[in-house]
């Protein structure tokens, strides 16, 4: 069974679950917009969660339908179920069309290419854009992006540009193929979202000309609200690039926070059966757990705010210390497959970084002390203090890192 259904006959409520590979449920998506319904979406073994935010009651948010229940965050602590209406999602959508239009392209004879997971917003947006477009929409099994020979070439009868969406952690297993490599050049726009680039593959797309749009966005503001140019990308421009025309964003003084304006916001979580409205102050501005700097070629994230590390008075952003890594290990050709830093407490420090690392294949452990040694070229606050060897170290299926599991590993090992 691919989805398992929960409709409430008292209200437009309806629940699905997502098997493993489930293709996306166009039907559901479809009485959603016709009968101005709410569509809860998750994964299978998220299914009591979400039926445990829904609640009961008379849910008075229920007249904001149509819309949609996603899963929000979970990286840093626990999953929230964020309310979008489908018109916060169709303002995205605009808003994205006009973004391609400056490039050249026309939406409407676009072919959508989607091997995300429809139960996250950025599987379900792709679906949502085709629709308000008047576009083909092709949805891919993401686990037929492990099956490289046949994939197949994204040919539109229109001859109209094909565009993708992917997570890092797609990216850089069609990297690692020469048929992955041929499948992207394809594609007119990549936007690549959800984690950050990782540098060592930015430079490996420009090389093969790849027309990558790193973005930015959240569940809550209904996906993307800035992209960098595929023009902008080759030419070496890094960052998530500029605004989309539906969104401002502006640096919250002192705390460094990036802050959203946008048509596109979540009016806010659900928690037993109730909506927490997401906090706003007076001009409408909402303030992430990113931090980050704008310049006139767009924003620039530094990292998560909540899991920033105060070592020797020192504000460090273990994402930026993880790039800097991955960048030297990539010039000595050091088979780094996978890095993460975690915090532990320090007395003398307050605290200090230590490096979870994955070498590719059978590599032996002494890459491990060179990367060591390369890292004494970091400020002493970056300078990972410990090394653990973590074979099964990974990041979860939308590319996202899960910090507190893998420090309750550390913690587990120590």
């Amino acid at each position: 069974m691919q989805a398992e259904a929960m409709t409430e006959p008292s209200n437009p409520l309806e629940l699905l679950a997502a098997a493993p590979g489930a293709p996306p449920p166009l039907e559901a998506l479809r009485r959603l917009g016709a009968r101005g319904g709410l569509l809860g979406l998750a994964p299978a073994q998220e299914l009591s969660g979400l039926r445990e935010a829904v609640g009961h009651g008379e849910r008075e948010w229920l007249a904001l339908a149509p819309a949609v229940v996603v899963g929000s965050g979970g990286s840093m602590g626990r999953r929230r179920w964020c309310l979008q209406p489908l018109s916060h999602l169709e303002a995205s959508a605009i808003a994205t069309a006009a973004w391609l239009r400056g490039l050249g392209i026309d939406p409407k004879r676009a072919l959508v290419v989607n091997p995300l997971p429809w139960h996250h917003v950025s599987g379900l947006m792709p679906w949502v854009r085709s629709q308000c477009w008047g576009a083909e929409h092709r949805w891919l099994p993401p686990g037929q992006l492990r099956q490289l020979e046949e994939l197949p070439l994204p040919a539109h009868t229109s001859g109209g540009a094909a565009v993708l969406s992917l997570v890092p952690t797609q990216l850089h297993r069609l990297l690692a193929q020469p048929a992955g490599v041929r499948w992207l050049r394809e594609f007119a726009v990549i936007w690549v979202g959800g984690a950050p680039l990782a540098e060592a593959e930015a430079v490996r797309s420009r090389e093969l000309g790849l027309r990558l749009a790193p973005c930015y966005g959240s569940t809550e503001t209904g996906s993307m609200v800035a992209a960098l140019a595929p023009e902008a990308f080759l030419e070496g421009q890094g960052g998530c690039g500029l605004p989309l025309p539906h969104a401002e964003l502006r640096i919250a003084p002192g705390a460094g926070a990036v802050e959203v304006r946008t048509q596109s916001l979540s009016p806010g979580h659900l928690e037993g059966g109730r909506l927490q409205p997401l906090e706003r102050d007076g001009g409408g501005w909402w303030r992430t757990g990113d931090g980050g700097w704008l310049d006139p070629g767009g924003l620039t994230l530094l990292g998560r705010l909540d899991g920033a590390v105060h070592c020797g008075g020192e504000t460090v952003f273990p994402e930026q210390v993880e790039r800097a890594l991955q960048t030297l290990a990539s010039q000595q050709a050091l088979p780094l497959e996978a890095l993460l830093l975690v915090a532990q407490p320090d007395p003398e420090w307050g605290q200090r970084l230590v490096a979870l690392v994955r070498g590719e294949g059978t590599a032996g452990e002494g890459w491990i002390a060179a990367l060591q040694g390369l890292a004494a070229e970091l400020p002493p606050a970056q300078r990972p203090r410990a090394w653990r060897l973590c074979p099964e170290l990974e990041r979860n299926p939308m590319g996202k890192w899960e910090r507190r599991r893998w420090q309750d590993w550390l913690s587990a090992q120590s």
